[in-house]
């Protein structure tokens, strides 16, 4: 007679184990995640159930053999079910786990159900094979295509072992739970074994163990079978583990298992002892189980490659209206679209079924893994109506990811709602190339806009309310307020101690300041005169472009003139737009200058004590919004800042994680502002300079109708039919207006960066005509330039352009910026004006000579310069055309956002409060009071 106690020993499988997760053990009280991390150990407490503790002390033991270290995840013994089944949805959506199981049963004060909980584990991860599509696919005898339960196996394996046959055995199973009897059971009749399934109510249990030549125990009961009952020669797999009493043990019990161990030794020819038996078998299967675990997703996975589904567009012609084309398309849940970009549930804060919220936590998730391609997309000088550029933008990823196969995001710009409902209608796209649905993307989205009005309108408060308060009250009176006494205790907040340090007092004791500290302290002694902080608004209303305020009594006459500016342009979009955290955001809004004191020092948000307040407003708007294209690629839509007197492009921090996202082969296709003398210089001198990312592509964007016009063509106005000249052939016209193309082409590469020039081609475009602004384009100096047609075909219609951006992508780029941020403010305003606009020279008039003096004195004379002019020419004035060359470029006033980190000089007259046309776009928007659709959206 032979005892049968010694069980295998995986490998260490360093191909596979020392590269990935392996195992996630759910203990009742606990989630225990084991990960593959050399040398490294965690110590872990697990539940009070003693058959848990044993089997989970086992499983780390071998797990340390193999070089598995462990981690867990504790849950209370309060945890819900809900609290289980998140924890299992994230692992279950975790590329980096391979396996885990749940040890059952679970210890909660909660009602849980089991069953529900087994079967929220994925398939494919179930090492433990208890979910009912494993056991279905067990039972079916599909055993190559389903993880077994682990006890199972491994007796099985104790069984193969013995080298007896098991094939035309008669096999005798006690127990019929899912854990072990039934899975048991299937395991036995599959290997060809006569199977007979007894328990603990079976009227003739002796009589049928005594028939078997191969015995399994799994009952539950201390020694309840006994050595008599055994057939002589048979095997015998005992799963049991009990506690009995004995006096002679420290602990007074000592373990046992089902079968009376040393009466059923003497008849068993191969029998397992408790403990040591089928333990460390069921801890070496779990551990293989997950090893196979990882060999079939590494069968399947191709690193860095999104698994997405695209949708197919039904293309009609004429190309119905934009909201029409929307409306038939029916979105992927949002859901869907993080989940195939490899975002986790916990990154993701849906905002209903069409978009999300992305959480900043996937920056450090992420943080080792290499960039994509950076492609920005730009245009030459615009008409009125705009070339098209958001329509490039999107038909380019569209053409990347559902024709390409690339992994691609797009970045854009949240559209102002003032635009929307006052002059242009959406920014979602256009014809078959949208962002969708449209309506949402154009209308409040997730509410940062909203955000920033009511952060940017506490600071105008903050500003007046302060004025006011010094005005009106005495020194100690102030401080009395600013500090007040709390059950009997003074203390100075964080921000106030930041205003002490920056005053250059030293003292944290309210008491302990002086009469000239205490003045200090509470008089900021704004000049009114100084105040550059307006109030904002996000909707065209031209008369509050000029407005005065404090005219209720209770303001006791101190009237000041003001204004109102539209959101976009405050510096709080500006600084959501560079910002690359939240405590980046915060630092920036501390920093942000509003107004100077009558001593000529600057008054911060911080001065007024406002940041932490703004940081809390902003804390979601600081996350970029999720969403799609018509064809199913994702899109980034996060932040919107002004073009003209703000850098135009959509955030640095979506632009970040979206690079991460699609890895090193994927692209990522973002848009700047306006013409590429506005847009894209400050994209190159401005957010890169921020952000610390480097482009590889240049996409500019022309037209015939655009060129036409610079060569000369009659004035192109919204919502008026275009001239003949534009609609028909007029190869004269092109070729003269090529210059603005040659001149927004050299801009390009005066940065280093491959050009490739999108020809956005129109239905009454010629042949002829796109022909010749292709060739022109390459003569000029462009990397390749070719015709689209995204608008009418999607994706399809752009795809010599994405060809033509993976080849640009390949080729060197040498970025460089235009100007070295220590030069003088005039000097990089002039080589801004020389070498992108072609002006002969500039020329400050005195309101702006001041402010050049003023912020040098400062210490802001070394930030970047973000021009403010118009985006309809290279020049100051809209009427001129083409590339005008030797003209001087007036510059009447610069401005300081110091907090986003740029000075912007005012070049001719332009306003930051637009108005409604006489026919604003809201006329023809309505509500179906029926379904709810909007109708005549664009």
């Amino acid at each position: 007679m032979r005892l049968y106690c010694k069980h295998s020993v995986l490998p260490k499988t360093a191909g596979i184990c020392s590269t990935f997760s392996l195992c996630i053990f759910l203990f009742g009280r606990k989630i225990l995640r084991v990960q593959h991390s050399s040398g490294r150990n965690v110590s872990i407490k697990v539940g009070n159930r003693d058959d848990s503790n044993l089997y989970i002390n086992m499983k780390l033991k071998a797990a340390a053999e193999i070089g598995i270290s462990a981690n867990h995840i504790k849950l209370p013994n309060t945890a819900t079910e809900a609290d289980v089944l998140k924890c299992i949805a994230s692992l279950n959506t975790d590329p980096a786990v391979h396996g885990f199981i749940v040890q059952l049963p679970l210890d909660s004060d909660k009602p849980i159900n089991t069953e529900k909980i087994t079967n929220a584990v994925a398939p494919e991860k179930d090492v433990d094979g208890l979910s009912s599509i494993n056991a279905g696919k067990l039972s079916r005898g599909d055993l190559g295509d389903c993880f077994i339960p682990c006890t199972p196996k491994g007796c099985m394996e104790l069984i193969r072992q013995t080298g007896v046959q098991v094939a035309g055995k008669r096999a005798v199973v006690i127990g019929r739970s899912k854990i072990v009897g039934a899975p048991m059971h299937d395991l036995l009749l599959w290997n060809n074994a006569t199977v007979t399934t007894c328990h603990s109510k079976t009227s003739t249990l002796a009589e049928e163990v005594g028939k078997a030549d191969i015995l399994v125990v799994a009952a539950g009961r201390a020694e309840m079978v006994k050595g008599e009952w055994i057939k002589p020669g048979a095997i015998v797999i005992d799963c049991g583990i009990n506690h009995v009493p004995d006096s002679t043990k420290a602990s007074g019990k000592r373990v046992v298992g089902d079968v009376a161990y040393s009466s059923a030794k003497e008849k068993a020819s191969f029998i397992t002892p408790v403990p040591g038996g089928v333990g460390p078998m069921t801890v070496a299967m779990l551990m293989q189980s997950t090893v196979e675990s990882a060999q079939r997703f590494l069968e399947k996975f191709q690193p860095g490659k999104w698994t997405i589904q695209y949708n197919q567009l039904t293309l009609k012609m004429p190309v119905p209206s934009d909201i029409e084309i929307s409306q038939s398309c029916i979105p992927k849940p949002i859901d869907q679209v993080a989940k195939e970009v490899g975002l986790f549930p916990d990154e993701v804060e849906l905002y209903g079924q069409t978009k999300a919220k992305i959480q900043l936590s996937v920056l450090k998730r992420l943080q080792n893994q290499p960039d994509g391609k950076y492609v920005v997309v730009t245009g030459i000088t615009p008409t009125p109506l705009g070339e098209g550029k958001s329509t490039t933008t999107v038909g380019l990823v569209q053409a990347l990811g559902a024709h390409l196969r690339q992994n691609v995001f797009a970045c854009v710009r949240q559209p102002s709602q003032g635009p929307t409902f006052g002059i242009k209608g959406g920014a979602a796209g256009g014809g078959y190339c949208q962002v969708v649905p449209m309506e949402e993307f154009n209308l409040h989205l997730t509410g940062d806009i909203h955000a920033i009005t009511a952060a940017n309108n506490l600071v105008a408060a903050a500003i007046d309310a302060r004025i006011f308060h010094e005005l009106t009250q005495s020194d100690q009176a102030l401080y009395n307020r600013l500090v007040p006494s709390v059950n009997g205790v003074r203390k100075f907040s964080d921000i106030q101690i930041r205003r002490l340090q920056k005053l250059g007092i030293n003292k944290t004791d309210p008491m302990a300041l002086t009469k000239e500290e205490v003045n200090a302290f509470v008089r900021l002694d704004i000049d009114p005169g100084t105040i550059t902080w307006q109030r904002v608004l996000d909707t065209n209303d031209r008369f509050l472009r000029k407005i005065t305020i404090g005219q209720s009594v209770t303001e006791k006459g101190f009237t000041r003139t003001a204004q109102f500016d539209i959101t976009v342009s405050s510096e709080i979009m500006a600084v959501l737009a560079l910002a690359d955290g939240l405590d980046d955001m915060k630092k920036r809004f501390g920093r942000m200058v509003v107004a100077s004191s009558k001593k000529g020092i600057p008054v911060t948000a911080d001065d007024l004590g406002v940041t932490g307040a703004l940081a809390v407003l902003m804390k979601d708007a600081v996350k970029p919004n999720l969403m799609q294209t018509l064809e199913g690629t994702p899109v980034f839509v996060h932040a919107g800042p002004f073009a003209n007197i703000a850098h135009g492009n959509s955030s640095v921090l979506a632009d970040k994680i979206a690079l991460k996202l699609v890895g090193k082969d994927g692209f990522v296709v973002t848009e700047a502002g306006f013409g590429a003398d506005i847009g894209m210089e400050k994209f190159f001198n401005i957010k890169c300079r921020y952000s610390g990312l480097r482009p590889h592509v240049v996409v500019l964007v022309a037209t015939v109708r655009a060129l036409k016009m610079h060569g000369g063509g009659p004035a192109v106005t919204a919502g008026v039919p275009l001239p003949k000249e534009y609609t028909e052939e007029n190869l004269q016209l092109v070729a003269k207006g090529c210059s603005n193309l040659t001149k927004q082409i050299q801009n390009a590469r005066m940065f280093g960066v491959p050009v490739v020039v999108a020809v956005n081609a129109f239905k009454t475009d010629t042949k002829a005509e796109l022909a010749l602004v292709v060739q022109h384009a390459k003569e000029a100096g462009a990397f390749d330039a070719v015709e689209c047609t995204h608008w009418a075909e999607g994706g399809k219609g752009a795809l010599a352009l994405a060809r033509a951006v993976q080849r640009a992508s390949q080729a060197p780029s040498n970025f460089k910026f235009l100007y070295n941020v220590e030069l003088p403010v005039v000097d990089k305003i002039r080589l801004i004006a020389q070498q992108v606009y072609g002006a002969r020279d500039i020329e400050l008039l005195p309101e702006a000579q001041e402010k050049v003096a003023l912020y040098t004195k400062q210490g802001f004379g070394n930030l970047p310069i973000c021009m403010a002019k118009t985006h309809l020419s290279l020049s100051h004035d809209p009427e001129q055309k083409g590339a005008p060359t030797g003209f001087v470029l007036p510059i009447r006033d610069i401005r300081a956002s110091v907090g986003a980190g740029f000075l912007y000089p005012l070049v001719g007259t332009m306003s930051t409060m637009p108005g409604l046309p006489t026919r604003p776009c809201f006329y023809d928007i309505d509500l179906d009071p029926v379904s709810g659709a909007v109708n005549g959206l664009f």
